[in-house]
């Protein structure tokens, strides 16, 4: 923010320089006055010298936007911890501006997340969600739930249906690290596509402790490789799944195998001990039951079977009514002859 405040700071200062030299006022009230009035009269473009230095304009406006957009998640979040009751519920949830992670997150090797930052639930968050692990004294696995604004989150992206099963509105997941800067927070790509978030958009961010332990995952492959090129894919499933603390039930999320990435949708999700259905529920350290229902692409050939058959059925009864008709018309005609 600081950072972002000192260039506004010299680009103006730029500007009013500029002003300065070519006016050549005759004193210092009459330079602020004509400094003041061509700023407000002529582009900004203009008054770097034209095409030149179209560039210096389009990254203020950008620094301008995004300053305007730090200080709207600045004041709210001003205002929730003004509100709050104790130190340990202002520290609880954040509203935080989303970036997509990517591998420069990647920790290092020997790390456990390592090589999986797209293929886990982990994201990067602010120091103060830290503090509100530790004040509310949360039990592990950590979790934080990430939920679109209404009225404030950009309109949703539709991703395809390879890779949001569901368009979600709330997801939950485990801290990856507490080291992104205050007012932001980085996301897999798998988490932006199914809260259909745009680069930039806003989110809230909540200590999660109530989302319950699981203990029967059904999930939905995309293909049927996954099956037929691993030789015990219950296996495989099960020590993938280490990579996430939570699923939630309508995305889709990917596994790493042998140099090959395999999609799947999170198709049902049962909590321990009664077995109710759940939209999101722990995944670490439970007693967890994995099953698959049949592909997307077996389902897909399903259908279009299907479909061809009672293409088949339609074209059979359309000659049965065609015979039928030839034979009422032949009696018809017999008839007349008669």
């Amino acid at each position: 923010m600081s950072r972002l405040c000192a260039v506004l700071k010299l680009t103006v200062l730029l500007v009013l320089s500029q002003e300065f030299t070519t006016a050549k006022p005759s004193s210092a009230a009459s330079a602020s006055a004509a400094s003041k009035e061509s700023f407000k009269s002529r582009p900004f473009q203009k008054s770097f010298g034209g095409k030149s230095n179209k560039s210096i304009n389009k990254k203020y406006e950008i620094a301008k936007s995004l300053a305007a957009l730090e200080q709207e998640v600045e004041d709210f979040n001003a205002v929730w911890v003004a509100s709050a009751k104790d130190y340990a519920e202002s520290t609880s949830r954040r509203r935080l501006i989303c970036m997509p992670l990517d591998e420069r997150f990647d920790p290092p090797m020997g790390s456990f997340s390592h090589e999986h930052v797209q293929t886990g639930d982990k994201m990067s968050l602010p120091r103060v969600l830290w503090d509100g692990v530790q004040y509310n004294k949360a039990e592990v696995p950590w979790l934080f739930s990430v939920s679109r604004v209404d009225g404030v989150t950009k309109e949703r992206i539709h991703a395809s249906e390879e890779y949001a099963a569901e368009a979600l509105n709330e997801v939950v997941g485990g801290p990856l690290d507490f080291r992104a800067p205050a007012n932001y927070c980085f996301l897999p790509w798998w988490m932006m596509r199914a809260l259909g978030l745009h680069p930039r958009d806003i989110v809230d961010v909540k200590l999660a402790q109530t989302v319950p332990a699981g203990s029967m995952v059904k999930f939905r492959p995309h293909s049927s490789s996954f099956t037929t090129d691993i030789a015990n894919p219950r296996a495989v499933l099960e020590t993938e799944l280490r990579h996430y603390s939570s699923l939630t039930k309508g995305s889709t999320i990917a596994f790493d195998y042998n140099g090959k990435r395999y999609w799947f949708d999170v198709a049902e999700l049962r909590a321990a001990p009664r077995g109710e259905k759940q939209p999101m529920v722990k995944v670490q350290d439970c007693d967890l039951a994995s099953d698959f229902f049949p592909s997307k692409e077996e389902a897909m050939k399903k259908k279009k079977k299907g479909n061809r058959e009672m293409d088949d059925e339609d074209d059979d009864e359309e000659e049965d009514e065609d015979e039928s008709d030839e034979e009422s018309d032949e009696e018809e005609e017999s008839d007349d002859d008669e």
